[in-house]
């Protein structure tokens, strides 16, 4: 894949990676926001509407499912470039980003 600056990074097959990713390690991490979001909201459940308390759990609620939108996000495009990686697809046919 080649842009103005030679190959993408994650395409090049010489060079090594400084980090592997790991998706052992990115699934805890959604498993973890998983379970801290289940917590606030049965926290939210048990607290008064319109209380500083309920406000303060929505927005941990929202900010954990955004924290979940990116982290699958980025999953998403790691199995797509380690797909695209492992097809030995001509350079003229690869995206450019």
């Amino acid at each position: 894949m080649r842009n103005r600056r030679g190959l993408h990074p994650l395409l090049q097959k010489e060079a090594e990676p400084m980090m592997k990713p790991s998706s052992g390690l990115a699934n805890k991490v959604i498993e973890r926001i998983l379970e801290l979001s289940a917590d606030a909201h049965i926290q939210r459940r048990g607290t008064a509407k319109d209380s500083p308390a309920f406000h303060k759990l929505t927005g941990a609620i929202a900010a954990y499912g955004k924290a979940l939108a990116l982290l699958a996000a980025l999953q998403r495009r790691e199995e797509f470039y380690a797909m695209i990686g492992q097809l030995d697809v001509p350079a003229s046919v690869q995206p450019v980003c």
